[in-house]
């Protein structure tokens, strides 16, 4: 535990809050993570083929006929609550994506799965991280390759393995 009396504590920023205790900082990372998913992992998960989840994007249809994840069923957040149903099997878990981290629709869209009953995780960065981490989309016109940011992954492609 932290001294609260060191000399660096009054000078520090990142210190002049404490840090939690290592059990309470595990219970609230955990939990994160059973909120959460980032695109690397649903790739890698989609890629595989591996089954478990249904992924949804809630923006509009301009917005996914613009682009969209290979894979993904479109129900924009406002429709949710009437079509769930029919384009979401009971019982499924649901990743929502929305825009990217300056959008809270996939929160939103997430919340009224939640309140469905849906087991649901929001995939963080949306689809503007997934682009940018060199994904392929889904356009009308077909498969659109997309370059690597060497800001959010290795310009190699590999993942990060993070």
């Amino acid at each position: 535990m932290i001294d609260q009396k060191e000399p660096y504590m009054s000078t520090s920023a990142v210190l002049s809050t404490p840090p939690a205790a290592a059990g309470v900082a595990a219970a609230h990372f955990a939990a994160r993570l059973s909120f959460e998913a980032d695109v690397s992992d649903v790739h890698a998960d989609l890629a595989s083929g591996t089954p478990g989840f249904v992924l949804v994007d809630s923006r509009s249809l301009e917005s996914w006929e613009q682009g969209h994840l290979p894979g993904a069923a479109h129900l924009p957040t406002a429709e949710i609550a009437a079509r769930a149903a029919e384009v979401v099997p009971a019982g499924s878990v649901v990743v929502t994506y929305c825009w990217g981290p300056g959008c809270n629709g996939a929160t939103r869209a997430a919340l009224a799965f939640a309140r469905l009953g849906y087991q649901v995780k929001e995939m963080l960065g949306g689809y503007e991280y997934w682009v940018r981490e060199g994904f392929d989309t889904q356009t009308f016109l077909g498969l659109r390759k997309n370059d690597v940011d060497p800001l959010t992954a290795p310009a190699s492609g590999a993942a990060c393995a993070c």
